[in-house]
């Protein structure tokens, strides 16, 4: 785990100031398209990408997956969606041999340019390709799941019986499928327990800002926390991260994280961390990547996994008999027997 937090500083050490990551020093951005040479591109959606959750832990899986090939990864910001085309093309002129584009509202550029580019690798992080271009592959969770288990959590943790989120917008599928399933795995756990809970998931305006408002999410799980509410979700980037850091502030509440173990990578949330929902994204694409390196991917969808990260710090607050049950629960969600109340 050490070595986890390492790699994820350093990253984040040369990402922050728009430095090239290179994975092996006898590789630079020169070399892309030589034969023989192995380069990755990210490319991020609205989001920047040491939000600490969802962006950097796709960096991090590019860098990984560069690394082990042999190769070179950057990334490019994006800062308007109207240049989607324009930083993927980036990578393309310069013989990036995979393309990693981050985010679902990516997913049309990402198509178009897998048209545009054959004889290179996209990979679309939460984005379901729908396409037939065989150069594009999906990288798709069931977010649904992961939400689901951390409404159970909290639908046994909460004492004032009101169990909160606060999200990016709600027109981010991914998004959506993590506060369906929150409030699904709520009224499971409130049925087992015979107990009315109250959940309410506040979601972000849709905008360029919506996960990137840290404002917004404090002030909005302040919102929460005045009105009861004593466990609460935080998703979306730096918006989620501006309302578990508030949770924290608030004695005796507890706040969930999202994407990855978060943990590691917002400190500030330690005292209140429970768990965070995670996508197992680091996992993902550094496969991907592999994958592309060896000639292996192929187009379509590829289902990454899902999970909730361990209870760290606040174990204690966790009783053994829910420790059970949330295990038992896990193992039916994850196979599909028990559904999530995502309507798809």
């Amino acid at each position: 785990m050490i070595k986890r937090i390492s790699a994820i500083t350093a990253a984040l050490a040369l990402a922050t100031v728009g430095f090239i990551v290179p994975a092996n020093a006898a590789t630079t951005e020169a070399d892309c398209g030589k034969a023989g040479e192995f380069c990755v591109g990210l490319v991020t959606d609205l989001g920047k990408i040491d939000d600490k959750s969802f962006n950097q832990a796709a960096w991090e899986g590019a860098v990984a997956g560069a690394k082990k090939a042999g190769g070179f990864a950057k990334y490019i910001e994006t800062t308007d969606s109207k240049d989607y085309a324009k930083n993927i093309k980036l990578f393309a002129d310069k013989g990036y041999n995979a393309i990693v584009t981050v985010g679902f509202l990516m997913g049309d550029a990402s198509a178009a340019a897998a048209k545009l580019y054959p004889k290179i690798k996209f990979i679309g992080v939460d984005q379901f390709n729908a396409s037939t271009e065989t150069n594009y592959t999906g990288l798709i969770f069931d977010e649904d799941k992961a939400g689901f288990l951390a409404g159970y959590l909290a639908g046994y943790l909460t004492k004032t019986n009101k169990v909160g989120a606060v999200f990016g917008m709600k027109e981010v599928l991914p998004v959506r499928k993590f506060g369906e399933g929150y409030e699904g795995g709520i009224a499971y756990a409130a049925k087992q327990r015979s107990k009315k809970i109250k959940s309410t998931v506040v979601y972000h305006a849709a905008g360029d800002n919506a996960f990137s408002d840290p404002a917004w999410g404090a002030t909005t799980a302040n919102q929460l926390l005045t009105q009861g509410y004593d466990v609460i979700f935080g998703a979306g980037g730096s918006t989620g991260n501006g309302a578990i850091g508030k949770v924290a502030q608030k004695a005796g509440a507890l706040c969930i994280g999202v994407d990855i173990d978060q943990y590691y990578t917002v400190p500030e949330a330690k005292s209140c961390l429970v768990t965070s929902a995670e996508k197992k994204l680091v996992l993902g694409v550094a496969t991907l990547v592999g994958q592309a390196k060896a000639g292996t991917i192929k187009g379509g969808n590829y289902t990454g996994q899902v999970g909730l990260a361990p209870h760290h710090d606040l174990d204690s607050k966790v009783p053994a008999a829910v420790k059970v049950r949330l295990k038992k629960t896990t193992t039916g969600v994850l196979a599909g027997s028990i559904p999530t109340g995502f309507k798809g």
